[in-house]
């Protein structure tokens, strides 16, 4: 079974255009060339299929990293354990 971190890395690594191994928890927006505004939309669009949450503009633009996603998430309720 796939948990929602592993969701969340697949999601990333292919709207970011990441080799997996480049993913971490710690990967940060400034890190990323392709984390830009189309990069975002695309990020709010896979989040909203996957996880069942839309972001807000403001939410979306606000995010410097995974973390980031993680926290904002978490809070809807969204488990990321392990």
């Amino acid at each position: 079974m796939v948990n929602n971190i592993d969701k969340l890395s697949e999601l990333l690594t292919e709207v970011f255009l990441l080799e997996p191994e480049e993913f971490s928890l710690e990967l940060k927006r400034a890190d990323v060339e392709t984390w830009d505004s189309l990069g975002i939309v695309a990020m709010a669009v896979g989040i909203k299929d996957e996880f069942g949450y839309h972001f807000t503009p403001e939410e979306a633009t606000s995010i410097e990293s995974v973390q980031d996603i993680i926290t904002i998430l978490t809070s809807k309720g969204i488990t990321f354990d392990g």
